[in-house]
Order: C-alpha cells, then sequence, then structure tokens
C-alpha cells in the first residue's frame, strides 16, 4: 500500500487484481486440435476451389521423377495429371489437398504444401486489434479469430510478393494470441506514411488472408499514468502526476494531457478536471492520459486512490 502524504493528506491505492500472462515459445501456435496444421509450411500454394493448380519440380531437364501425396505414391489417381516433370492437380477441393513432393528415385527433390483460398467471412477489423504504447517502434496486435490452427501477420506493402512474417509466441489470458510488431518510422518527423499489416491464417487446409492500413498515430494509446503525490494548496489538492514509463522521451516532446476522475466526500457525486487542482473535499480520485497534440486514445484509469485527511 502505497501512501503520498504532504499536510497530513493521504491518498493510498486500492487494491487490484491482476492476471498472469501464459508464455510459451513457439515459433507457430496451434488455436485447437493437435492433428490440424498448425504451422505454415515452408513451401505452400494456394488454389482456388474448383480450379486447376500446376505444381512445378525442382528437377534437372532429363531426371525420371515421381510425385507422392502426403507420403503416398501418386499413380492414376483422379484429377491428377503429369506434364513432364510437372503436376496439374485439377477440380481443386479438399480431398487433393496437402504435402505434394516431387522425387528422383529416393531423393526428394522439392515439396509444396497445396492449400485452398478461404472465402472471406471475416474482416480483419473483427479479427486484430493493434494498440501503440508509445511512439517507440514497436507495437502490439491482438487476435481474436476462433478456429484457426495458425495464424501469423507481416508488415510492409509488398506481402503478397515477400514479407517478413511474424507469428505468435504468446497466449493471453483469454485465450487470445499477441504479436509484438517492430517499424522502422521516426517518432520525430511528421507521419506521412501509413503501416500496412498483413494477416494470413490456416483452418482446415484453408488460407484466410487479409490486410489493413493504418497510422501509427491511430493505434497510440499510453499505459496508465502514475500518481506522484497529493497536496494541499490552499481549499484545492493538487495531484503530481507522471507520465507511464514506457512512454516515448523526452516528456517535453512527446507530451501528454491528464484527466483527473474524484468523487465528492459529501455526496457522493463523481466530477472531472483536466486541470491538475482538484476540490479538497473528495474521497477518492484516479488519473488516465492520452497525447495531448493528435488526441490519441485514452490510456486505461489508474487504480482508485483513497483520500483521507
Amino acid at each position: 500500500m502505497n501512501c503520498f502524504s504532504i499536510n497530513a493528506f493521504c491518498c493510498h491505492t486500492i487494491p487490484q487484481m491482476t492476471f498472469p500472462l501464459w508464455t510459451f515459445g513457439l515459433l507457430m501456435i496451434s488455436l485447437t486440435g493437435a492433428h490440424e496444421l498448425n504451422h505454415f509450411p515452408e513451401n505452400f500454394a494456394v488454389a482456388n476451389r474448383n480450379e486447376n493448380y500446376t505444381l512445378t519440380c525442382n528437377s534437372k531437364p532429363d531426371d525420371i521423377v515421381t510425385w507422392k501425396l502426403n507420403g503416398d505414391p501418386l499413380e492414376d489417381e483422379e484429377n491428377v495429371e503429369l506434364n513432364g516433370q510437372n503436376l496439374t492437380v485439377s477440380d481443386i477441393g479438399t480431398p487433393n489437398l496437402g504435402d505434394y513432393s516431387c522425387w528422383r528415385g529416393e531423393e526428394m527433390l522439392s515439396s509444396t504444401y497445396l492449400l485452398l483460398k478461404a472465402d472471406e467471412e471475416d474482416t480483419i477489423d473483427s479479427l486484430i486489434n493493434c494498440r501503440a504504447k508509445s511512439y517507440d517502434c514497436n507495437f502490439n496486435c491482438t487476435w481474436t479469430g476462433n478456429g484457426y490452427t495458425a495464424v501469423r501477420l507481416g508488415l510492409g506493402h509488398n506481402c503478397s510478393e515477400s514479407c517478413q512474417w511474424i507469428s505468435s509466441s504468446r497466449w493471453l489470458a483469454e485465450g487470445e494470441l499477441q504479436f509484438e510488431m517492430s517499424h522502422d518510422l521516426s517518432p520525430y518527423a511528421e507521419e506521412s506514411t501509413m503501416l500496412e499489416l498483413t494477416a494470413e491464417a490456416i483452418r482446415e487446409q484453408s488460407v484466410f488472408r487479409t490486410s489493413k492500413r493504418f497510422y501509427l498515430r491511430d493505434i497510440v494509446q499510453p499505459d496508465s499514468p502514475q500518481i506522484v503525490k497529493c497536496e494541499l494548496v490552499n481549499e484545492d489538492v493538487n495531484v503530481t502526476i507522471a507520465p507511464p514509463s514506457t512512454w516515448s522521451a523526452p516528456y517535453s516532446f512527446f507530451s501528454l494531457e491528464h484527466q483527473i476522475e474524484y468523487v465528492l466526500r459529501d455526496d457522493g457525486q463523481t466530477g472531472h478536471s483536466s486541470s491538475t487542482l482538484i476540490p479538497k473535499k473528495i474521497s477518492k480520485l484516479r488519473v488516465r492520459s492520452r497525447d495531448s497534440l493528435v488526441l490519441s486514445n485514452w490510456s486505461q484509469w489508474t487504480p482508485w486512490k483513497n483520500v483521507t485527511y
């Protein structure tokens, strides 16, 4: 219990329950059963339902090759046709999805996991929520989609061709996935470039892909500030507030504005103040902050602090 005492005036922290995060050092996270595809294969292709797709073999022109699907040799199966060293899969659907590998004798030359393009029923705004605690080079994204067995995020404008993909390594207590993302925007320059976030997710051998664009300032939400002390000034209380330790420095450049909520002792009425001077006769108070320049999202409120004389 913290107590800030000046002129016999104290603020006491009201105890608040916290919940731990479960953290696992996994490259890929499985959200459902162990028999699902719980990672993105090193090489995979995405095809449209009921269309044809040709798989190529990493072979030499005079090689005699054979193909396997999920480790089983392909011979006279329907919807599969050998064209030289390449393999064409027709009328693509669930039965002919999986790991296609090309072999020269007992040597595997290449493999490609054939997946289906999913119908985009979900939108990225309903699946992903991103938040930056400051203007530093990192921010977090939380994935809330159900039923997906592998998820990854990429940041950049060319993720359809090449991207540095990030896989989650953290479970949140509610069963959601959290991603740690990085960017190279300067915190001191005027923001003119939007970030582009791409998400890919696998469910039942289908790949869902979507993207969104936003400015960093749109996702900035500071952590809760710190109430340093309370002191009497004539008939008012002056509350000294410090930025959270995660906020960008110097504070003179990255300024915050604060809002104080308090409860009057006599009648229990609630009041708000953007000034650090508030009425003396209060029973408790709490504080939140936001970027004063771009008017970012407000931080979460601090825990209530009891006020005694």
